[in-house]
């Protein structure tokens, strides 16, 4: 898959997360098989305003690429102005309008992310004057609509390529929808078969299954995956070599589930340092003691932790117990 001049290695892509797809994420899924990952949204209002947080998040690390950096807004001028910001100051490959974000703060309070889609119209000309403003490709990520009733995505869909647009992911759920219900993939289907640019397709892939079944179905050209990777960055080259070869990877060992952490923990450390990384590194272990054996009481200990000794501590105990109990030392 290709998105202007910038060459995906895989079909697999980290979506935006807030909270989640930081440097260390990015850099732990590239390094596990992501495709492509995209970073964490940032405001166009941030941006301009040269807000000292955003202009840091924008910041790409030589271990990203590709990356896609995530611009959400609703004013045209001042998109523009971010997006040409970020394109002459950032070292990201593709710059990424939100069109998607259901949360009540963007898409009600501040009416940008999904709200757009209530306006076919605005899309157009955002989409138009991102593009032509900058030298990044353009993609976009939107939603099937603003509710049921109004399923818009491919009327969205056929301006954002006619804006010029390289790209275009869609999130097989409303607005309304949240990330509660099922993904309707056969509106995924529907935008690939109205558009001639590459169509991601995102909403409810949690195993390999489900990401080959996606590709089958809708006949999109790559799958982006979300909470399916939280505590499983492994998710990403499990999905790899299940379409390469047909066969299932096995679980990761528990040498490779402590190598990762720790690793997490590091880049994360590396970036903002150690009180606001194991702060951060708390909600992470929990997800990655998520279906591990009889976890429960180290998951509590993890959401304690002040220090990576603390850290280094849990994952260690856990591990002896692990090995202890299922007389295993991989």
């Amino acid at each position: 898959m290709q998105i202007g001049k910038i060459k995906l290695q895989t079909k697999t892509i980290l979506a935006p997360m807030a909270g989640v797809t930081n440097e260390a994420f990015r850099i732990i899924s590239h390094e596990l098989g992501a495709g492509l990952v995209y970073a964490e949204m940032v405001s166009d209002k941030a941006i301009v305003q040269k807000n000292q947080k955003t202009i840091e998040m924008i910041k790409v690390n030589p271990l990203e690429h590709p990356i896609s950096m995530q611009i959400f807004g609703t004013d045209l001028e001042t998109f523009v102005m971010a997006a040409k910001y970020v394109d002459e100051h950032s070292d990201c490959d593709i710059i990424d309008i939100n069109m998607g974000c259901p949360a009540p703060k963007i898409a009600i309070k501040s009416q940008a992310g999904a709200a757009l889609l209530k306006h076919p119209e605005r899309i157009y000309e955002v989409v138009k004057g991102v593009v032509e403003a900058v030298s990044k490709p353009v993609t976009v990520k939107i939603r099937l609509g603003w509710d049921e009733e109004n399923i818009n995505c491919v009327e969205v869909a056929k301006l954002i390529e006619k804006a010029g647009a390289q790209a275009i992911a869609v999130h097989a759920r409303t607005r309304n929808q949240f990330y509660s219900g099922k993904a309707d993939w056969s509106w995924i289907k529907k935008v690939k078969t109205a558009v001639k640019i590459p169509v991601i397709g995102n909403g409810d892939i949690f195993t390999v299954e489900d990401a080959k079944r996606m590709l089958d179905e809708t006949g999109c050209d790559a799958v982006m995956i979300a909470r399916g990777v939280q505590g499983n960055p492994w998710f990403f080259q499990e999905i790899n070599h299940y379409l390469a070869t047909g066969e299932k990877l096995t679980s990761p060992s528990i040498a490779e589930w402590k190598r990762v952490i720790f690793r997490h923990a590091d880049l994360l450390i590396a970036l903002k340092g150690e009180r606001i990384a194991i702060s951060e590194m708390r909600k992470n272990l929990a997800f990655y003691f998520k279906g591990k054996p009889n976890a429960t009481d180290y998951k509590a200990r993890a959401t304690r932790i002040e220090s990576r000794i603390d850290l280094d501590n849990v994952v260690n105990d856990y591990i002896e117990y692990y090995n202890n109990s299922y007389n295993m030392s991989k």
